[in-house]
């Protein structure tokens, strides 16, 4: 049987590994996401003060591990306005109320974080 990364959407976590900027080890965070198509997003609320932004941007070949299943891919920040604002709505939906309220302000302060994922 394969597995199809539609099957993974519904899942609450995905395992980043990233390689270390100043030890070249790897590193692995678990860390909330949204899939649209081949495109994994997350949001940094430390922005681009956050360790694994900053391995990711330095070395952007990364893996990214859902359940049993382990995806290499390319991270990169948003492209521009319109994915910035997707990349937010799409986790805003999943891990908020279904209206996508942020009361708090966290969705559209974090940085969004994209990998294009390698199948």
């Amino acid at each position: 049987m394969t597995t199809k990364l539609q099957d993974f959407t519904n899942e609450d976590f995905c395992y980043l590994t990233t390689t270390g900027r100043i030890t070249g080890r790897p590193h692995t965070i678990e860390i909330w996401f949204a899939l649209n198509g081949h495109t994994l997003y997350m949001l940094s609320e430390g922005r681009n003060k956050a360790d694994w932004v900053k391995n990711a941007l330095l070395f952007p070949h990364v893996t990214v591990r859902i359940k049993d299943t382990a995806f290499p891919g390319l991270a990169r920040l948003t492209k521009d306005a319109a994915e910035d604002a997707l990349a937010r709505r799409l986790i805003a939906n999943k891990y908020e109320a279904s209206d996508g309220q942020d009361p708090n302000g966290w969705y559209n302060s974090a940085l969004p974080v994209a990998v294009d994922l390698e199948l």
